[in-house]
């Protein structure tokens, strides 16, 4: 069996008016990879928190984001999907520009892959223990 790969990540929690701002794969069904919240990978040299803000941006295909705070880590086991263990950098964000109640978005991979399609839209807060993958874990984190 081989070993688990270590991998540093982070999630962003986009709340406005009680509700967090999630997305789907739009050419995937909800229970192949279920509901998200905009999160990547920590490139080389880039610190957690330049990293949610370049993902919520790549993900949303929006661009105002400010952080409020870091709410923690949390350590995710992806196994089985694959032999991983995730160190989650989790940021609480405020998004100042205006949004419709749901837009498509794409995440290009800098051309290095086929574009990936986004379903953006909003939940209540009360509903987001809906989160694919632990992603919720530090939900109670969020002020009242």
């Amino acid at each position: 069996m081989s070993e688990k790969v270590v991998r540093e990540k982070v999630l962003a929690y986009v709340v406005r008016d009680s509700r967090l701002l999630v997305f789907r794969h739009a050419d995937n069904t909800y229970e192949e990879v279920g509901i998200q919240v905009p999160a990547g990978s920590v490139r080389p040299g880039e610190t957690p928190a330049d990293a949610v803000l370049r993902e919520a941006r790549e993900e949303t295909g929006l661009t105002d984001f400010k952080i409020v705070s870091k709410l923690g880590e949390a350590e995710y086991d992806m196994t089985p999907y694959r032999r991983e263990i995730q160190i989650r950098h989790v940021f609480h964000l405020e998004l100042t520009e205006p949004t419709e109640e749901r837009w498509m978005s794409q995440e290009d991979h800098d051309g290095e892959q086929e574009p990936t399609r986004f379903e953006c839209f909003w939940i209540p807060l009360e509903a987001a223990h809906i989160l694919q993958s632990g992603q919720g874990a530090l939900l109670g984190q969020l002020p009242e």
